[in-house]
């Protein structure tokens, strides 16, 4: 340790005496990572995992966000966003072994290779790392608020217990769950989350069906304004964003397939992918269709509020969003574990070491564990995000690397899908987050802090 070692320089060119040192030490590190290291899962790793990315929380609120965008429109943005956010994830698959012998195994490496160093990070780093951090939040508060449902409904008559030691319980799972150390490691707690997330989606959609079209129900916009009706709109738009989030980990999952020059693994990751949007397609279309037309508009938020009994199964899908949402937070913790302990060790020349593991990872949870009991306007908040960072990395950024790094024939089909997702993502981005703010602002004017 005595001896200080000058920085490498930052073009990633080692200086030639130290090289043999420096690569076994690089070599040490990279494995001590997060992210790449392991290389030995089949497709069907690629499947559960992209579906605990993808099925967030999100889903319970799409009948909401369905009462706000009406029939036709909001049934048209659901099946476009997943045709859309279909191809550019088949775009992200692609890219992954772009250049022969090479792997992008993180977003921002595909960034700075489409970009150029500098600019590829300060593009893809800190949209991606909102979008990980900002769902870490929200599944923080989505975690404390089943568990407080969950609560409330076993047991109607026992003192009420704040929001705030609920959300205390679920991070205390996290911290725990946070020290496992890579991508491999969490997949037994992905593939439990994988099939709870379809299992909630079913009961809350079953449910919906068994208690029938309500007497009162009615179809039209709530607001009785039309400004009113177009914030909701726009605020309907983020939370349909939201719902297609999985993008900002798919290289990361990619990372842990195995790939030889004969069978890339563009092929199996691409096979897992297929088969995890068929699952998200039954979660989502039927939720969103069943939950609007049995309700109307005046379904709640949360859709599993609109559904009071029977108790027992209430409780458990609650339960379920609470073991779902376990995994997915660990799913989007992983690569900004990533980011924190890459930078502390490569640029920062930190030991790779336990110790700092043990430090950074339970600084995280206590930050997200704050920030979600600080705000957890729950609703707003997804269209707020949905529409910010989520628009960007999902809709529209794989389609400008695919055009920057294959430059295809002007006015061409891949021209064109390419041009239209990018319109399109951009109009998200920009329209979203205003009738999400708009909503924040409404349900923060009776707020109280920890109250």
């Amino acid at each position: 340790m005595g001896t200080h070692q000058p920085p490498p320089p930052s073009n990633g060119d080692y200086a030639p005496n130290n090289t043999v040192k420096k690569s076994e030490k690089q070599k040490a590190i990279d494995d001590w990572l997060p992210i790449n290291s392991s290389r030995s899962r089949k497709w069907w790793f690629s499947a559960f995992h992209n579906v605990t990315a993808m099925v967030g929380a999100g889903v319970l609120s799409l009948p909401y966000a369905m009462a706000e965008l009406g029939w036709g429109p909001g049934v048209f943005i659901m099946v476009f966003s997943w045709i859309i956010t279909l191809y550019t994830l088949w775009q992200m698959v692609e890219m992954h072994e772009l250049v022969p012998g090479k792997r992008f195994d993180r977003y921002h490496e595909l960034g700075q290779y489409a970009f150029g160093e500098k600019l590829g990070l300060y593009i893809v780093v800190p949209q991606q790392l909102v979008v990980e951090v900002s769902l870490c939040i929200v599944y923080m508060v989505t975690g404390g608020q089943s568990l407080k449902k969950f609560h409330d409904t076993v047991c109607p008559s026992c003192k009420q217990i704040k929001l705030t030691y609920f959300i205390m319980i679920f991070a205390s799972v996290e911290f725990v769950l946070s020290h496992l150390p890579n991508f491999d490691s969490i997949s037994g707690v992905s593939l439990a989350a994988a099939v709870m997330s379809l299992s909630y989606s079913t009961i809350a959609w079953a449910a919906s069906l068994s208690k029938g079209v309500q007497d009162d129900v009615q179809y039209g916009y709530k607001a009785s304004t039309t400004p009113g009706t177009v914030f909701g709109f726009l605020s309907g738009l983020g939370d349909i964003a939201f719902a297609y989030s999985g993008h900002n980990v798919v290289l990361e999952i990619q990372a842990t397939i195995e790939s030889t020059p004969e069978r890339p693994s563009k092929g199996p990751m691409w096979k897992g992918v297929v088969v995890a949007y068929i699952v998200i397609a039954l979660c989502y279309f039927p939720v969103a269709l069943i939950g609007y037309w049995m309700f109307g508009n005046s379904v709640r938020d949360n859709i599993l509020l609109s559904l009071e009994k029977p108790a027992w199964l209430i409780a458990m899908a609650n339960m379920f969003v609470v073991i779902h949402v376990i995994g997915s937070y660990q799913i989007y913790a992983m690569p900004v574990f990533d980011m924190i302990e890459t930078l502390l060790v490569k640029k920062l020349d930190f030991p790779p070491s336990q110790m700092l593991r043990f430090i950074v990872r339970n600084s995280y949870v206590a930050i997200t564990m704050f920030f979600g009991i600080t705000f957890p306007f729950f609703g707003g908040l997804l269209g707020f995000f949905g529409g910010l960072a989520f628009a960007p990395t999902t809709y529209f950024l794989p389609c400008i690397m695919w055009l920057v790094i294959y430059k295809p024939k002007k006015f061409g089909l891949s021209w064109w899908t390419n041009w239209i997702c990018i319109v399109i993502g951009v109009l998200l981005m920009v329209l979203s987050p205003i009738g999400g703010l708009r909503q924040i602002i409404i349900q923060a004017k009776d707020y109280k802090f920890y109250s």
